[in-house]
């Protein structure tokens, strides 16, 4: 199987992505655009953004920032500022959209449109894909591949370790098939390494108020497995600005940074960095083929819909 290929003498890459969503997670994400949660996506930008900066500078850590276009059309100072602390950005929809609750015309149209944002304000065109939903729908692969991404980081197949994703053909009554690998490299988000589902408060929702030492400790323990236990392992973890950026959370992320920079042979890295070390071999390359094997077969009317 392929697998990564750490730089020489490194144990372990870690990726502290950033998912800078802005008000935009609060529009396509949650249809809440009301004034309350857009100071919320303000904070993010106006307060979360300098506090990482500073953070990641301080301890001369490159990240990468998956930023929906709609975040770089409302606040491009801040995405300007983060380019030039030579951080990656990482293309991340428009506005926060859910793939799948929308028709593949308009997800490859959302996609296009975030493009034209990054290159008319940053001059770049992002590598790598990350659904703002960290979800995909039946289109979403194809048109991964079809737009030239390098790499992708919304699945779950592994946790710290990267693959190739698969199509898989859905069969409720002989068992799913799985197709033949993409050529696009797969490192995986978890939902365990997201600051959002314990942290951020919505009304009705989430509780937003766990303890910071719990999250602490369980990216800690995610990340001293990987070191110890995963050859060549890949630490992907995911915070938002408007989170991450209160006073008490920014104490335990500092802290989980202090752990890791304590451990010889942790390689901090951009996500476009660490699939550059990815390498195939021979079996991996036969099997990279695309076959159309996208139809899901009819539910059997005898099973729940869920």
């Amino acid at each position: 199987m392929g697998h990564l290929q750490l730089p020489e003498g490194k144990k372990i890459a870690v990726n502290l992505g950033t998912d800078f969503d802005a008000q935009s997670l609060w529009m396509g994400g949650f249809n809440k655009p009301s004034p309350s949660y857009m100071s919320r996506g303000e904070f993010g930008a106006k307060v979360g953004v300098p506090r990482l900066l500073e953070l990641y500078e301080r301890f001369d850590v490159k990240t990468t920032w998956f930023t929906p276009g709609h975040t770089i059309d409302t606040f491009p100072e801040e995405c300007e500022k983060i380019a030039e602390k030579g951080h990656e950005f990482g293309h991340h929809g428009y506005f926060h959209e859910n793939p799948t609750l929308i028709d593949a015309g308009t997800e490859e149209e959302l996609v296009e449109r975030a493009f034209d944002t990054f290159d008319r304000r940053l001059g770049i065109r992002p590598t790598g894909y990350r659904s703002p939903y960290w979800d995909y729908s039946d289109s979403t692969l194809d048109i991964v591949e079809k737009m030239g991404f390098k790499y992708d980081s919304s699945l779950m197949g592994r946790d710290l370790e990267a693959y190739r994703p698969r199509r898989w053909a859905i069969d409720w009554e002989n068992g799913n098939k799985a197709g033949k690998a993409s050529h696009v490299i797969e490192l995986p988000v978890s939902w365990y390494l997201d600051d959002f589902p314990p942290l951020a408060c919505i009304t009705g929702s989430s509780t937003g108020q766990q303890d910071s030492n719990t999250i602490y400790e369980r990216w800690r323990d995610i990340f001293d497995y990987g070191y110890e236990r995963v050859e060549n392992a890949a630490f992907v973890s995911c915070v938002h600005p408007q989170i991450v950026g209160q006073p008490h959370h920014m104490l335990w992320y500092e802290r989980l940074l202090e752990h890791m920079v304590s451990k010889d042979g942790v390689w901090f890295a951009t996500t476009d960095e660490i699939a550059d070390c990815w390498v195939d071999d021979e079996e991996d390359i036969a099997n990279m083929a695309l076959p159309d094997i996208r139809t899901t077969a009819s539910r059997p009317d005898y099973y729940p819909n869920f």
